[in-house]
């Protein structure tokens, strides 16, 4: 099948050195749970980043589209990136006490056993359903005002407005290797659902683990408040989970949902010629 033009560029960008001055506590207000969450996010995306390039990358000589084969090279460009900033910012979390870096070495282990145990097709359908829920987090953080103000720190807000462009941006990769090289509609769906169960289980039990470790979780009321803002964040909103889940629908392409002018919005206000992370940016020598 012929496939749609889409740019998924890789942009060579550092934030590295602006990470040293990330406070422990760098959501809005201090919060807690968030903070703990997106930690626990940052933590599996280097080696779940990996996972996804290793997974496509093994079907790229099975891809005869010269579009999705462009597609395919500016994918896994940008989750190598991704992968290189994220435990970068690791690092700073693992300094705050977060436990970042064990939290990293146990994802790498899981994704391990999995690719051992279970089929390429497998792994590719894996790297296809938690592209879409990357995806779905991603159009949420960018077109939502309120997701965005969940995080002061200007140095994670930059980093994950990048990391949401560009999943955005390659959102459909993955699912139309895994169509293009014969996966079935019957692997897709349940993959995705034992995903869903995984994921979300295996995030929790995460985020759990690293509260009950932070002293701050049993003072000042702060969890009990904490709980309340979680409450209220965009990202757990119905029509979010319905998003997630119209993955299983037959018919379903991530390219359902027309990102083009919020994208358009993003690469500008990011890169354009005001861009406001233009100063991240490695020029080629």
């Amino acid at each position: 099948m012929a496939h749609s033009h889409r740019p998924v560029p890789t942009r060579r960008i550092s934030f590295d050195k602006s990470f040293e001055n990330v406070p422990k506590y760098f959501a809005s207000d201090g919060d807690l749970i968030m903070s703990h969450v997106i930690v626990s996010l940052s933590s599996v995306f280097p080696d779940g980043e990996d996972f996804f390039v290793r997974s496509v990358r093994k079907f790229r000589d099975q891809v005869s589209d010269p579009e999705l084969k462009r597609q395919v090279a500016g994918f896994i460009g940008q989750e190598a990136v991704h992968g290189r900033e994220h435990r970068a910012v690791n690092d700073r979390f693992d300094e705050l006490g977060y436990g970042a870096k064990k939290m990293e070495r146990i994802t790498k282990w899981g994704l391990g056993a999995r690719e051992r145990i279970l089929s390429k097709k497998s792994n590719l359908a894996a790297t296809a359903a938690l592209e879409h829920y990357t995806a779905t987090l991603a159009e949420v953080l960018l077109s939502t005002e309120g997701a965005r103000e969940m995080v002061d720190s200007p140095e994670i807000a930059d980093l994950f407005a990048w990391h949401a462009l560009e999943e955005c941006e390659h959102k459909a990769v993955a699912f139309d290797v895994y169509n293009d090289v014969g996966g079935s509609e019957r692997m897709r769906v349940a993959t995705m659902n034992v995903i869903t169960v995984g994921f979300l289980a295996g995030m929790t039990l995460q985020v759990l683990i690293s509260l009950l470790a932070d002293p701050n979780t049993y003072r000042n009321g702060n969890l009990r408040r904490s709980l309340g803002r979680l409450r209220r964040s965009p990202f757990l909103r119905k029509e979010v989970w319905r998003r997630l889940r119209d993955y299983n629908r037959p018919d379903f392409h991530p390219d359902d949902r027309d990102t083009d002018e919020l994208l358009a919005q993003w690469r500008d206000e990011l890169f354009g010629d005001e861009g406001t992370l233009n100063n991240k940016l490695k020029v080629a020598a």
